[in-house]
C-alpha cells in the first residue's frame, strides 16, 4: 500500500484506491487529481488487476473540488481564467479515464458525495452506497452551477430529476439514488466493505478478457444510433465467440463443469 493522498491496495485481482484526504473530505484538489490520473494510467496497463474499487477515507466519500484551492487560483492576473480552464480540463481527463479503463470501476460510497464527488460516483461503472449516504450537485447554492458534474449525472438519472438536483442544490438519499439509477445498491454501513468487495469478486471471477472487451463495447455503443450499435455489438460478439476461452466456457457449461480458462 502506497502512502500519501491516494492509497492503493491490490488483493485477489482487485485494486482498491482510497482517497486519503479525510481532513478535506477527500476533495478533488490538484494533488488528488494528479494522483488519480497517475493510478488510472498505471491500471490501464496492469493485466493482473480485474476490478477497481474507489473509496474515501474518513467520514465522506468526496466533497467535490477543493474550494479553498479554487479561490487561491482566482488570484491569477486573468482572474483565474487560465487556472480554472486548466483545472476543469484536468478533472475531465480524470473522469474520462474511468470508462476507458479495461477494468470495471466500482465506487464504494459513504457519508456524502457532492458536486464533483457526485460526478465521480456517476462516472464509475457501478456504485455501492452505505445507508445514510447523501448525494448532491450543490454548486448552485454558492452561485456555481455544477455544469461538468451535470454531464455524468444526466447520463445516469432521468433528465428532469437531474435538472431538479442541479437547480435546487438539494441532496437525495441513498435509497432515492438507487431508485434513480445513480447507484446499484444500498447496504448497511457496517457491511459496506464486504458487500462492495463481494460484488467486485463476482466480476473478477469472470473471464477477464470478456469483461474488458464488453466494457469497451458498452461505452462505444451507448453513444451510437441503435442501428450502428447493433452492428458494432455484433462484430464484437463475433470476435468474442472465436476465442479459445469462450469455446471452453461454452463447453464447460454444456458439460456442467468449471471452465479451464487460460
Amino acid at each position: 500500500m502506497n502512502g500519501g493522498i491516494l492509497l492503493r491496495d491490490d488483493h485477489d485481482g482487485i485494486a482498491t484506491l482510497t482517497l486519503n484526504a479525510p481532513d478535506r473530505l477527500n476533495a478533488l484538489s490538484d494533488a488528488m487529481l494528479a494522483a488519480l490520473r497517475q493510478e488510472f494510467l498505471a491500471l490501464s496497463n496492469d493485466p493482473a488487476i480485474r476490478v477497481v474499487i474507489l473509496k474515501g477515507a474518513g467520514k465522506a466519500f468526496c466533497a467535490g473540488h477543493d474550494l479553498k484551492e479554487m479561490q487561491a487560483g482566482r488570484k491569477a492576473p486573468d482572474k483565474g481564467r487560465s487556472y480554472f480552464g486548466d483545472l476543469f480540463t484536468r478533472c475531465t481527463e480524470v473522469m474520462q479515464l474511468i470508462p476507458t479503463l479495461p477494468q470495471p470501476v466500482i465506487a464504494q460510497v459513504h457519508g456524502i458525495a457532492t458536486a464533483a464527488g457526485c460526478q465521480l460516483v456517476a462516472t464509475c461503472d457501478m456504485a455501492v452506497a452505505a445507508e445514510g449516504t447523501r448525494f448532491g450537485v450543490n454548486g448552485v447554492n454558492i452561485g456555481l452551477f455544477c455544469s461538468t458534474p451535470m454531464v455524468a449525472l444526466s447520463r445516469n438519472v432521468p433528465r428532469k430529476k437531474a435538472f431538479e438536483m442541479l437547480t435546487t442544490g438539494e441532496f437525495i438519499d441513498a435509497a432515492r439514488a438507487e431508485t434513480l439509477g445513480l447507484i446499484n445498491r444500498v447496504v448497511p454501513s457496517q457491511t459496506l466493505d464486504t458487500e462492495t468487495r463481494a460484488l467486485a469478486g463476482v466480476v473478477a471471477a469472470k473471464l477477464s478478457a470478456a469483461v474488458r472487451i464488453g466494457k469497451r463495447a458498452f461505452y462505444e455503443q451507448i453513444e451510437m444510433t441503435r442501428q450502428d450499435a447493433y452492428a458494432h455489438a455484433g462484430a464484437v460478439m463475433v470476435e468474442n465467440m472465436l476465442w479459445r476461452d469462450t469455446e471452453e466456457g461454452i463447453n464447460a457449461f454444456i458439460e456442467k463443469r468449471d471452465p479451464d480458462w487460460q
